[in-house]
């Protein structure tokens, strides 16, 4: 029990950080950089402690960047489970692969969750974007490893003081 709720506040914690981070506002060319940071907190939880994130908070999750990001109602949302559901069909191979498997696999998710997004643009009369629409999803996977090793560590570190 008393994993779960020191879990919760970590969770909590890193839900609104990530939240702060996607809404800061990234200068032109930048905003092509800028990675996707609920998606990763959301791999995070669904991997290591998947009782503290289901679809419905996802969505949730989801609905709420949308209303930061001013974006469609419900397109954040949709990315989100659609990811969420994938990592948690995966989740106990996802665990014991190395470091740089577990990137690739969030790489392939991130491109989905693009594929996803260029779909909802169509559908609402978007036009296309350039080739640099696709670097996101490499940015993010590039910070996976650095995402997973930070709410490991705190992760750990506080159910290590809490036992003591």
């Amino acid at each position: 029990m008393k994993r779960i709720r020191n879990d919760a506040t970590l969770f909590a914690l890193s839900v609104s950080i990530a939240l702060v981070l996607s809404a800061i506002p990234v200068p032109g060319a930048l905003g092509y950089f800028k990675p996707f940071w609920i998606a990763l907190i959301a791999l995070f939880w669904v991997i290591e402690a998947p009782e503290t994130l289901g679809l419905g908070f996802a969505f949730v999750l989801g609905l709420a960047l949308d209303v930061l990001a001013g974006s469609l109602l419900g397109e954040h949302a949709l990315r989100l489970v659609f990811i969420v559901y994938i990592a948690g069909r995966f989740r106990l191979r996802l665990r014991f692969y190395p470091m740089w498997q577990q990137a690739l696999f969030i790489l392939v998710l991130l491109l989905n969750d693009r594929l996803v997004s260029l779909w909802i643009a169509s559908l609402s009369g978007h036009a296309f974007p350039d080739y640099r629409y696709w670097l996101a999803p490499a940015v993010s996977t590039l910070l996976w490893p650095w995402v997973f090793l930070l709410l490991d560590g705190l992760r750990h570190r506080r159910s290590r003081s809490r036992e003591a």
